[in-house]
């Protein structure tokens, strides 16, 4: 039992820091003050993480991984139902992870590792919004000329991945606040399928509509 100790801490490690990072953003979180947060000394932090970039890096891995497997699930939409749940899911995914979001910029800009590796998530994201077009395409949910697909697909990534900048930029005291996740998800998700509504048969554009008014009552006695 005793030999799974460290990779426990090594995993409350992580947690922690994420949580850390998430509330006040990566470059106001310093190593000190996760050793503090956890109750541990700074060596036992350097022990597991030798360095703040090592703490970075595991969690983008862990963000990468699960990104990846979410993505393939756009091969099965086939309506705006499929596509509004799926992009629910990976703003929840992004949401879960958006000290990368919030300080992306920045952290590309300090960490070469990061920065090859989110140009291959940008690809990715990518490759799996044309296949959800494709998908809703083929089924005759919209009709969008094959020349429009790279831009609408690279608009909708655009918005995808700088919404929640967007969201700290219009409200940086609460927009990133938990109690404000769901009313950004909704907000997320709306706008990057609004960019399809040109392009949506009409029965579908209706539902889209449906769907906005209906996920966004909750969220609306502001």
């Amino acid at each position: 039992m005793a030999k799974k100790a460290p990779r426990r801490t090594a995993e409350r490690i992580l947690e922690v820091t994420l949580d850390l990072f998430n509330r006040f953003g990566e470059p106001n979180v310093s190593t000190t003050l996760i050793s503090a947060e956890l109750g541990i000394s700074p060596g036992n932090l350097y022990y597991h993480y030798p360095a703040k970039d090592e703490l970075i890096n595991s969690l983008f891995d862990r963000y990468e991984r699960a990104l990846t497997e979410l993505l393939n699930a756009s091969d099965g939409v086939r309506d705006v139902e499929d596509a509004w749940f799926f992009m629910h899911t990976l703003f929840e995914l992004i949401w879960q992870y958006r000290f990368l979001y919030r300080d992306l910029n920045d952290l590309l800009s300090k960490n070469r590792r990061l920065e090859t590796h989110f140009q291959s998530v940008l690809k990715t994201k990518t490759r799996s919004v044309r296949a959800l077009l494709d998908g809703m395409s083929r089924s005759g949910a919209m009709a969008i000329d094959s020349r429009e697909v790279e831009a609408t697909a690279t608009s909708m990534v655009v918005v995808l991945t700088y919404w929640l900048s967007f969201e700290y930029v219009r409200d940086p005291r609460n927009a990133l606040e938990p109690e404000n996740a769901q009313a950004a998800l909704l907000r997320g998700a709306h706008h990057v399928l609004n960019l399809l509504i040109p392009y949506l048969e009409q029965g579908q554009r209706m539902h889209l509509q449906s769907l906005v008014g209906a996920y966004s009552t909750p969220s609306a006695p502001k």
